[in-house]
């Protein structure tokens, strides 16, 4: 992999960062003995963030194979998530199937056999019309539209908005050759960052509530701080891209907007079903689809516009 140099750059700058939460969540568990509640969620957070730069580091180093079924095995724990949350009946035991066991491991094949074609319908075309006439067939009609749109909803939101994120090895980009992974290191990075940086902005100079139905932790000050770090450090990063800084930040710029919708739209979602988080398997952040809710909105779009302006192929 031609890119290895640079991933394992970036790998120890994020490493090197972890180390110094470590040490400064260190500091505060000891100035601050017993049960406090912000300490402890802040070291439960920056423990499971080694063990997710540690997964996602492993996979990058394994290569394409292993970056395909960590996201595939992403996925299928967040479609876990989301379907224990919608409304189900008997009638939709087939279909549940059918999207554990042939929708989801097809779209990584597809990925994984570089067959775009048929990689960018597969769902929202085949699977969004088997997957009703599945349900129909058995015959039940009880808020049959509503089973099959939340249906629906989870396999574009957990596996087909996700599945973009590893397409991105297989663009073919005229000087990247072998370095595609630094693209997914660089989108995880920029929005992964603008979400951390927004909560800090937030918390610093955070007055006014964005959208306090949804998310009250969210200001209009933190949201525009952390979007305007973020574009700052896209564009610091942009020799891991074939972009070159202009346009790196531009797409950071695309990349923490759409993060930071796809964050509101599934805290509605959760607010609609009288959650706070969608799992409890990250200690400190919730779920993995509460990790993944900020990539699966602007990987599509990252992947697309990439590959519309910068691919061959």
């Amino acid at each position: 992999m031609n890119g290895r140099p640079e991933l394992l750059t970036l790998l120890a700058g994020v490493g090197a960062v972890l180390v110094l939460a470590s040490v400064i969540g260190a500091i505060l568990a000891r100035r601050y003995p017993g049960d406090n509640p912000v300490v402890a969620n802040l070291n439960a957070r920056i423990k499971a963030w080694w063990g997710m730069v540690v997964a996602l580091g492993l996979a990058f180093l394994a290569g394409r194979t292993g970056v395909v079924l960590l996201f595939a095995l992403l996925s299928f724990a967040a479609l876990r998530e989301f379907l224990t949350l919608t409304r189900k009946s008997r009638a939709d035991h087939w279909s549940l199937a059918l999207a554990f066991f042939v929708v989801l491991p097809v779209q990584y094949w597809l990925v994984w056999s570089d067959w775009y074609g048929l990689f960018s319908i597969f769902i929202p075309v085949y699977a969004f019309l088997l997957m009703p006439i599945v349900s129909a067939l058995r015959g039940e009609t009880g808020h049959f539209l509503l089973r099959v749109a939340e249906t629906q909803w989870a396999l574009m939101i957990c596996i087909f908005c996700v599945s973009h994120v590893p397409a991105l090895l297989y663009l073919q980009i005229p000087g990247f050759e072998g370095r595609n992974v630094l693209l997914i290191a660089f989108l995880v990075v920029v929005v992964q960052g603008s979400d951390v940086l927004q909560y800090v902005w937030g918390k610093l100079f955070g007055r006014h509530k964005i959208a306090p139905s949804l998310s009250p932790s969210k200001t209009r000050e933190g949201f525009l701080g952390g979007v305007a770090s973020a574009v700052l450090l896209g564009a610091a990063l942009s020799w891991m891209t074939p972009f070159g800084p202009l346009y790196t930040a531009c797409f950071a710029l695309v990349i923490a907007l759409l993060g930071f919708a796809g964050g509101l739209v599934m805290s509605a979602i959760k607010r609609d079903r009288g959650i706070k988080d969608w799992g409890h398997l990250i200690p400190g952040h919730g779920g993995f689809i509460d990790r993944l809710d900020s990539v699966v909105f602007s990987a599509p779009i990252f992947f697309h516009l990439t590959r519309y302006f910068w691919s061959t192929a």
